[in-house]
């Protein structure tokens, strides 16, 4: 690991002016459960870190509408035990304790959660061409190993997937980010945040240089008590999605008034599934119109040669997840 300059900021403001001093070669640290990884393989070889993690934004609020405020550098274990969240948003505390380790959680950030890279083998192997990691060196993922890549929302040159459970469910409550930077204080959906890869996939999200995530706002959501986050994956602890699923639905007299629904691990970004929310409202809560709304969504899925297996693997695990829920 290359050699690099540590500061420890004592609140936002100055953390966003100590990365400005500090130059393009600076980076946030909150949690490090990424970012170090990633110096250690030499895919981050910052020239100094401003440490985030002990700024004072580690509560977790009411919001007098009835939602929450939860700060960025609450750990990810604080926000899965919060007895508002299990109650409130069960599918966000079910995404949190199926990711990682319960010692990773115990480090990880929310924000750091947000700003994970992606776990693509080649953007990892600093040997290996990527686009992501040194744009216009080519995407051998497209013609290699891409199993467990992306097949919605893919481009010519990236077909990476994101890797956070968090995110998915943040996506399907509507949640929204703060965010400080060196023009002041803004707010952006989250759904928002996270960009497709286009022909610029250097560029995970839309935040500008300097921009420092400062809390994550959850708007009140009456049916996300009945809620649910599944995850499929290669093995039963500690791996990253191969399909999952975050959903909350409002079932009346047998029809289904509303619903969220997003998918992790099939796109670049956390995929908040819009055609299949439009094709299930004003259906009835039935095993057939839950496939239907599938259908809809997955229309749209572009496979590569090895990843066909998650469209209808996809399309089962929303069914399946739906059908329980509503307890069709």
């Amino acid at each position: 690991m290359r050699p690099f300059a540590y500061e420890r900021a004592e609140d936002a403001s100055a953390a966003v002016e100590a990365l400005r001093e500090r130059g393009k070669g600076a980076r946030y640290l909150g949690g490090g459960t990424n970012l170090v990884d990633l110096m250690k393989l030499g895919v981050e070889t910052p020239d100094a870190l401003i440490d985030v993690s002990r700024l004072p934004l580690r509560a977790i609020e009411d919001t007098p509408d009835g939602g929450l405020r939860i700060g960025a550098a609450v750990r990810n274990s604080e926000l899965a035990a919060d007895r508002r969240v299990r109650e409130r948003y069960p599918l966000l505390a079910l995404a949190l304790l199926s990711g990682a380790s319960g010692q990773l959680r115990n480090l990880a950030t929310v924000g750091g959660n947000l700003l994970q890279r992606t776990r693509c083998s080649y953007f990892q192997d600093i040997s290996k061409p990527c686009n992501k990691r040194a744009p216009g060196s080519g995407c051998p993922a497209i013609e290699g190993d891409h199993r467990n890549l992306a097949i919605i929302g893919h481009s010519d040159s990236c077909v990476a997937t994101h890797p956070s459970d968090m995110a998915v469910a943040l996506v399907a409550l509507d949640a929204e980010v703060e965010v400080q930077g060196a023009d002041g204080a803004r707010t952006i959906p989250l759904r928002s945040l996270h960009r497709l890869p286009g022909d610029e996939p250097q560029r995970d999200t839309v935040l500008e240089p300097g921009d420092l995530i400062t809390a994550v706002e959850l708007p009140p959501l009456a049916f996300a008590s009945t809620s649910t986050y599944r995850k499929v994956r290669d093995r039963a602890a500690f791996s990253f999605a191969v399909v999952s699923v975050a959903a909350a639905v409002d079932v009346a007299d047998g029809v289904v008034r509303d619903c969220r629904l997003a998918l992790g691990g099939v796109a670049h970004a956390p995929w908040r599934a819009e055609r299949a929310e439009e094709a299930l409202r004003g259906q009835p809560a039935t095993e057939d119109s839950f496939a239907a709304a599938a259908g809809a969504e997955l229309e749209q899925a572009r496979p590569l040669r090895d990843n066909a297996f998650k469209v209808p693997l996809a399309r089962a695990v929303i069914v399946r997840t739906l059908t329980e829920l509503c307890g069709a």
